[in-house]
Order: structure tokens, then C-alpha cells, then sequence
């Protein structure tokens, strides 16, 4: 059977800077082929920033479908089904589909839609980011512009406008799997630091709370966490079953060009392992000691022809061996991303002990 295609949901209010994010991530694709749906919902219509990030080699206008009919979370059947069995039934199938939820839209809604009979065996649930307003939560207003988000909640006569915004947010908290602290330009560094540690305590465990100004994630941290969120839904508890909708246009826009600084990755190379399952959970220690992101790269197991490819988002590790090593080196060689700060020579020791 074909490997699932993955699908990565990105969840937050009005103005947390979702569209930035995924602006960022287009234009960084590396080559990956990205297929993406827009809850947009009203006369707001694509974002067309989104359009001109996204050149052919990354995806075409026909990668980028608009869902117009209101909240995603109320739409599952009508809109989101037939619009996946689009993508999936497509010959030039996307690498990985990313799916932007209207402002006030709930996550596990969306999620739970991914077991329906027609898509389950063919896409699964990379992870769900929820991105947040790092200086507005931080003020206790959980979106910059509360009045903005609760004039366009009005609009729908279907959703819940009674419902406090800080209670929709434990449920966007309380479904990811990756939080995005974004605007941290906005705080000092303690100040991001203490909402970060609160943002940690609130999630779930084995969570990651990332730091970010202007949506700026490298792909390699945002895509490929592997979580199958659908099969883990009970953990993703609801705290509210009603719907919501919104749409998100980020008031937070910066033109212009930035980098990755608050991100760094090395390599840390070494010999043969002899024991592959004692070096996983060595390499799992390293990540909770050095509070590492990601890790991924091949391992030469003593006594097997073929190389072990090794990933790991936080400390879930997970090995498989994929091919022959042939005439390639039989060494071992990890890609290690983190936050700056990470202290690579401990990390490095730490590997090849």
C-alpha cells in the first residue's frame, strides 16, 4: 500500500500570524510539494501574498484550494472530503498538504474528519500547529484585535458568541502538537521565555513550544512530525463541541525578508553502532537533556548491509532500514535542529559516547 500522504493542520485567531507562517514555508520549501487549503470565509478571499510565494516548483495555483463556505469545522462533509479526494485522486500527488483553519475554527473537528472512510487510508495528520500571539497573550488577550474577532464570529449565526476566547484557546492548546509562540520581536527575552514555560505546562506532554518572530519556521521543524493525530484523538480533548469559524489575515505583515536566526542546525557524524536499540533511546536521553527539535539521519548497524534511517520529533524515536549503504561509507551521520543556544559540543560528546 502507498505511504500516506501527510497533512499538517495550522490552527490560531485572527491576526496570530498563520498566513505568514505559511507564506514563509512556501517560500522555503526546498522542493518539497506542497498542496494547500484556505478556510477563508466572507469576501476576504486567498491572501494573494500566499499565490506569489508559491512558484511552480514549490506548488501552482491549482495546489492552492479555497474553502469559502464558511467554518471547515461545519463544512467537513460538503467541502473538506470532496476537496481532499481531490488532491489525493490527483496524478502528480503533492509531497504534503497544509491545511489553514479559519480564525475561530477548532482543530479536533477537522482532525477527527481524517478517519472518514474515503481519505483515512491514503492521508494522515503530520501534526497540528497552533500558532499564537505570543505580546497578545501575553497581555491576557489571546488575539490582538479582540473586537475584530468577535465582529467576524457575529457574521455566523451557527456559531456559539457567548463562548470566552480564552476558553477557545484551551481547546487550540489542548489539540497541538507543535505551539508556535509567534511575535516573540514583540517581548523580551524573559518575557518570552516565561510564556513559553506557561505554554509548555498547559500542553500536552511530549508538545513542542517553539519561539518565532514573523512566522519564520524551517521546514524541517514545522513539516515531518509524524505524530498521526488522527489515532491519538482522545488525548486531544474538547472542551467545546460547538463550532466556530472565522478567517485569518495576518495584521502582523512585515515585507520584508528575514532569517533563522532563532534556529541552528549541525551535523554529528560517528562509526558503527553495535547496539541499535540501546543507540535509540541514547539518542532520545540527548534530546530531553538538550532540549532538542528534531534529530534525523542514517545509522550503520554493525552486521546489517542496509543503513537505518533514524528520526525523532522531541523524544519520540522512531528507525526503520531503508536501503543497502553499497558502496557509500558505513558511518553514521545525524542532522540535529534546535533554537540557537543549543551547545553542540555537549550534543556531539553526547552522541558518539
Amino acid at each position: 500500500m502507498p505511504a500516506k500522504i501527510p497533512a499538517t493542520v495550522v490552527t490560531g485567531f485572527l491576526g496570530a500570524g498563520k498566513t505568514t507562517l505559511i507564506r514563509h514555508m512556501l517560500q522555503n520549501a526546498n522542493g518539497k510539494k506542497i498542496a494547500l487549503i484556505i478556510n477563508e470565509f466572507g469576501d476576504l478571499g486567498v491572501d494573494g501574498d500566499i499565490l506569489k510565494g508559491c512558484g511552480d516548483d514549490v506548488c501552482t495555483p491549482d495546489d492552492v484550494v479555497e474553502l469559502s463556505n464558511g467554518c471547515i469545522c461545519c463544512t467537513v462533509a460538503d467541502d473538506f472530503i470532496p476537496t481532499m479526494e481531490k488532491l489525493l485522486n490527483r496524478t502528480d500527488k503533492p509531497d504534503h498538504i497544509v491545511i489553514e483553519t479559519s480564525g475561530l475554527a477548532l482543530p479536533q473537528p477537522l482532525v477527527r474528519a481524517f478517519n472518514w472512510p474515503g481519505i483515512s487510508t491514503r492521508v494522515t495528520v503530520d501534526g497540528v500547529v497552533t500558532v499564537v500571539d505570543g505580546r497578545a497573550v501575553h497581555d491576557g488577550q489571546f488575539a490582538h484585535n479582540v473586537a475584530a474577532v468577535d465582529a467576524q464570529r457575529a457574521q455566523d449565526d451557527n456559531l456559539d458568541h457567548d463562548t470566552p476566547l480564552s476558553e477557545l484557546f484551551e481547546d487550540q492548546i489542548a489539540c497541538a502538537d507543535m505551539i508556535v509562540v509567534n511575535k516573540t520581536d514583540l517581548l523580551d527575552p524573559p518575557e518570552a521565555d516565561a510564556l513559553t514555560s506557561r505554554l509548555q505546562s498547559q500542553s500536552r506532554a511530549g508538545v513542542q513550544v517553539v519561539k518565532a518572530s514573523m512566522g519564520a519556521l524551517p521546514v524541517d521543524v514545522l513539516l515531518g512530525q509524524g505524530i498521526g493525530a488522527e489515532d491519538d484523538l482522545a488525548a486531544r480533548h474538547e472542551i467545546h463541541h460547538h463550532h466556530h469559524h472565522d478567517d485569518d489575515e495576518d495584521d502582523h505583515d512585515h515585507a520584508h525578508e528575514h532569517g533563522h536566526d532563532e534556529f541552528e542546525s549541525f551535523i554529528v557524524s560517528r562509526g558503527e553502532i553495535t547496539d541499535a536499540t540501546a543507540f535509540a533511546g541514547q539518542v532520545a536521553e540527548v534530546i530531553r537533556s538538550h532540549n532538542i527539535l528534531r534529530l534525523k539521519g542514517f545509522v550503520a548497524v554493525t552486521g546489517k548491509p542496509m543503513r537505518q534511517t533514524l528520526q525523532a520529533v522531541g523524544p519520540r524515536v522512531d528507525t526503520y532500514f531503508d536501503q543497502p549503504f553499497g558502496d557509500a561509507p558505513r558511518e553514521t551521520r545525524l542532522v540535529v535542529i534546535g533554537e540557537a543556544g543549543l551547545d553542540q559540543t555537549a550534543i556531539t560528546a553526547a552522541l558518539q559516547a
